[in-house]
C-alpha cells in the first residue's frame, strides 16, 4: 500500500520505490491471538507455492512475479513506459506527494529513512539499489538490478540471487553478496517495524562467494515474500559496521543508487544529486529513468504557503489534493498565459481506502454500533457539493476502484470461504456488503441522524441535557487529530452533525512531529489516512489489518483491528495460488472489514490532478500501477528557455 495526501492535504498514501508499500511490514505484539486457530486452519487449506516465474526449469531467471507472467523477455532493452532517449539535466523542485516508513513530508531531522526513530525526508530510497525492481506496468513483476538473475529451489524455500560484478557503492567499493546478506539481517533486526516484521519468515541470508547470495525462507512464508525481500535496500556492510544503523543522524549515508544526498538544510529542503557515474545507468531496468540532475524536496508546514511558493515559481510541480484549490485556485496569470499547465493522468491502481479511521483501542469506540453512528453522521453528499465541487465519488470499500471490491450478494467462491467462519462473523457478511448511507445532501439529514441516535441508544447511551452520556454519566467525546489546518473545513461540518447527536466533538491541530508521535503511540480518537492498495495484495496487508499489528508501535493498523477471521482471510490472500482465488478472498475480506465499521469512508477520484511550470517532458505512456514523476520525467531545455523568455 501507498501513503500520500488526501483531500485537504491530509496524510494519506505512502509510496515506496523498491519495496512496494503494500509489501511493507509490521511488528508482532500481544494481540496475535495465537490461541485462536481460525487463521492457521484457513491457511492450511491453501497450499503455498513459489512464484510461478521462479526458475522451475532449473535455470536462472531474469525476473519474478507472483503468478508467473513476465511481460518482458530476458533481452529486453528498457521498460515500455520510459523514454530511452530522455535528456539528462535540470532540476525538479517540489513537495513530496507520498512517502514511506519514518519519512515526513512536512519536516525532517534525520537522513536515516529505514528505522522508526526520527523524521526522514521522502525519497531516501533513491540512494540505494535493491536486488530487483518493479515493472510498473505489471501487477507485481520484478526484474534484475543488483542481481542479473535468480534461481529458486523447487519447493520455493531458497532463492539464490546472482549479482552483477560491476555493481558499486558511491565510494567505489563493490557491492557483494556479503553486503546483501548483512543488509537483510540488519533490516530484520533493527529496521523500521514496517520492514522488520514483514520479513520475519526470512530465516537466513548467506553469501555463497562474492556474487551469489542465498535467501532461505520459513515454511510459513507468504507467497510474495521473496519478491518483497528482493526489493529492499542494500547497504554497505563496511559502512554500517562503523556507523550505528539505528541512530538518528544527519550524516550522508553511503549508497549505491542513482542519487546521492546533495545540499540540505534541516527541516527546510533536501537535494538529491544524480550520480553521473552511477554504475547501473545502462541496465534495461534503469534506462530512461533518473533524468533530473537534482531532485529537490522543499518542506512547508502550511499547504497554503506551499501553494503560494508554487505560484511564484519556487516549486515546479504540484499534485493537487484539494478540490477547492483545483476548482477555484488556479486563476492567476501564470495559468492564464500557459506558463503553468494543468494536466490529469489516469490512476488505475486500486484506490484503496481514504477515511476517518476510528481507534477501537479507545473504550468509547470499541462498540461497532457507536462507530456506525459516526459513519451515519458524516454527510458526504453535502460535502461533495459544497466543499469538493462535485469532483469526488464516495468510497465504500477497502479495495475501491478494483475487482477486489465486494458488491451485491457474495458469489459461490466467497460463500465457500465465509461459511468456514459462520458464527464468528456478523450475519451481514452473507448479504450485500455494508455501505455508508446516501443523504439528502442537506448537511443535516434528519432520517440518517435519527438512525445514528438509535444506534447510540442501543450501545447504552442516552441524551441528557443535550449531551450523549453513558449510564455512569460519562459524556461521549470525539477528538479529530490532524496536522493540516486545511482539513478543518471538512471536519467542522461533520462535528456539527455529531453535536446534533449530543456528541462532544473537537478538532485538534498539532505540529507534524507531535502528530507522528501520537500516531505511533495510537494516542488519538479519529484521524484521516489514505491507503492505495497494491494490485496484488501481499504480506504487507497484515500491517494494516492484521492482529499482530494492532498494538505494534508505528504500524498502519490505525483502527486496532484484531480479528482472527481477518487474519485467516489475510493468510488466504497472501497464499492464494491464482489471481482468481486472490480476488475471491479479497472480496470476502472486504465484507468482513466493512462489517467491522472500523472507519468512516471518505472519497476518491481515479485521476492524478497536477499543475506544473511548463519546462518538463514525460513519456507518452504512463505505467498503470504508479505515477513515477521523479524517476521517468525529464527537464525539457527548449521549453525552459521559452518559459524564461516569456517571464
Amino acid at each position: 500500500m501507498v501513503v500520500g495526501r488526501g483531500e485537504g492535504g491530509q496524510d494519506g498514501s505512502r509510496k515506496m520505490s523498491g519495496a512496494d508499500a503494500a509489501n511493507t511490514p509490521w511488528m508482532p505484539n500481544r494481540r496475535q491471538v495465537l490461541e485462536l486457530t481460525a487463521a492457521s486452519a484457513a491457511a492450511a487449506l491453501v497450499p503455498w507455492r513459489a512464484p510461478a516465474a521462479r526458475a522451475s526449469e532449473g535455470g536462472a531467471r531474469h525476473g519474478l512475479s507472483v503468478f508467473g507472467d513476465l511481460a518482458y523477455p530476458p533481452d529486453f532493452a528498457h521498460f515500455a513506459y520510459v523514454n530511452p532517449e530522455a535528456p539528462k539535466g535540470g532540476r525538479l523542485v517540489w513537495t513530496a506527494p507520498s512517502w514511506a516508513y519514518n519519512q515526513n513530508a512536512l519536516t525532517f531531522n534525520t537522513l536515516n529513512g529505514f528505522v522508526l526513530k526520527g523524521d526522514a525526508p521522502p525519497r531516501l530510497e533513491l540512494l540505494f539499489d535493491s536486488l530487483m525492481v518493479r515493472a510498473l506496468d505489471e501487477p507485481d513483476a520484478i526484474y534484475g538490478l543488483l542481481a542479473h538473475s535468480v534461481t529458486a529451489s523447487d519447493d520455493g524455500s531458497r532463492y539464490t540471487f546472482h549479482l552483477r560484478e560491476e555493481a558499486r557503492f558511491h565510494d567505489g567499493t563493490p557491492v557483494t553478496a556479503d553486503d546483501v546478506a548483512f543488509s537483510l539481517k540488519l533490516l530484520k533486526e533493527k529496521g523500521h517495524p514496517n520492514i522488520a516484521q514483514t520479513i520475519l519468515a526470512l530465516e537466513n541470508a548467506e553469501a555463497d562467494g562474492p556474487h551469489d547470495v542465498t535467501l532461505t525462507f520459513a515454511e510459513s512464508r507468504s507467497r510474495d515474500l521473496p519478491l518483497v525481500v528482493a526489493q529492499l535496500p542494500v547497504f554497505s556492510k563496511a559502512y554500517y559496521e562503523a556507523n550505528d544503523f539505528s541512530a538518528s543522524t544527519l550524516e550522508r549515508p553511503l549508497g549505491s543508487g542513482p542519487y546521492r544526498i546533495g545540499r540540505f538544510d534541516v527541516g527546510d529542503f533536501v537535494e538529491y544529486a544524480r550520480d553521473p557515474d552511477y554504475w547501473g545507468k545502462d541496465l534495461p531496468t534503469i534506462v530512461g529513468h533518473h533524468n533530473f540532475d537534482v531532485i529537490r524536496i522543499d518542506f512547508y508546514r502550511d499547504s497554503d504557503v506551499a501553494f503560494e511558493g508554487f505560484k511564484k515559481g519556487r516549486l515546479d510541480f504540484r499534485e493537487e489534493f484539494s478540490s477547492k484549490k483545483w476548482a477555484t485556485g488556479y486563476d492567476f496569470p501564470a495559468v492564464a498565459d500557459k506558463r503553468i499547465i494543468r494536466e490529469t493522468f489516469p490512476d488505475d491502481r486500486p484506490s484503496g481506502a481514504q477515511g476517518f479511521f476510528l481507534n477501537t483501542r479507545r473504550p468509547h469506540l470499541a462498540d461497532p454500533r457507536v462507530r456506525e453512528a459516526l459513519i451515519y453522521a458524516f454527510d458526504f453528499e453535502w460535502s461533495n457539493t459544497n466543499l469538493f465541487y462535485g469532483l469526488y465519488t464516495r468510497t465504500h470499500s477497502f479495495f475501491q476502484n478494483s475487482d477486489m471490491m465486494a458488491s451485491d450478494l457474495p458469489g459461490a467462491g466467497e460463500l465457500a470461504l465465509l461459511e468456514r467462519f459462520e458464527g464468528k462473523v456478523p450475519d451481514e457478511v452473507f448479504r450485500e456488503p455494508f455501505s455508508p448511507p446516501t443523504s439528502d445532501g442537506s448537511g443535516r439529514d434528519r432520517a440518517i441522524l435519527r438512525h445514528a441516535a438509535g444506534l447510540l441508544r442501543e450501545a447504552g447511551y442516552s441524551l441528557e441535557g443535550g449531551v450523549m452520556r453513558r449510564s455512569d454519566g460519562t459524556p461521549l467525546t470525539i477528538e479529530f487529530l490532524e496536522d493540516s489546518p486545511l482539513f478543518e473545513r471538512i471536519v467542522l461540518p461533520y462535528i456539527g452533525n455529531l453535536k446534533r447527536l449530543g456528541i462532544e466533538a473537537s478538532f485538534r491541530l498539532v505540529d507534524p512531529a507531535q502528530y507522528q508521535l501520537r500516531l505511533k503511540d495510537y494516542d488519538f480518537d479519529v484521524t484521516t489516512r489514505r491507503y492505495t492498495m497494491n494490485a496484488t495484495p501481499g504480506e504487507g496487508i497484515r500491517r494494516f489489518w492484521g492482529s499482530a499489528a494492532a498494538d505494534a508501535p508505528g504500524s498502519d493498523n490505525l483502527s486496532g483491528i484484531a480479528d482472527p477471521v481477518v487474519d485467516a482471510l489475510i493468510d488466504i490472500i497472501v497464499n492464494a495460488p491464482t489471481r482468481e482465488e486472490l480476488t475471491t478472498a479479497a472480496r470476502a475480506l472486504d465484507r468482513v472489514l466493512r462489517a467491522g465499521r472500523y472507519w468512516v469512508p471518505q472519497w476518491y477520484k481515479p485521476v492524478h490532478t497536477v499543475a506544473l511550470w511548463d519546462r518538463f517532458g514525460w513519456p507518452d505512456k504512463k505505467p498503470r500501477y504508479d505515477f513515477p514523476v521523479e524517476t521517468t520525467w525529464w527537464y525539457d531545455k527548449q521549453k525552459a528557455e521559452r518559459l524564461d523568455s516569456d517571464a
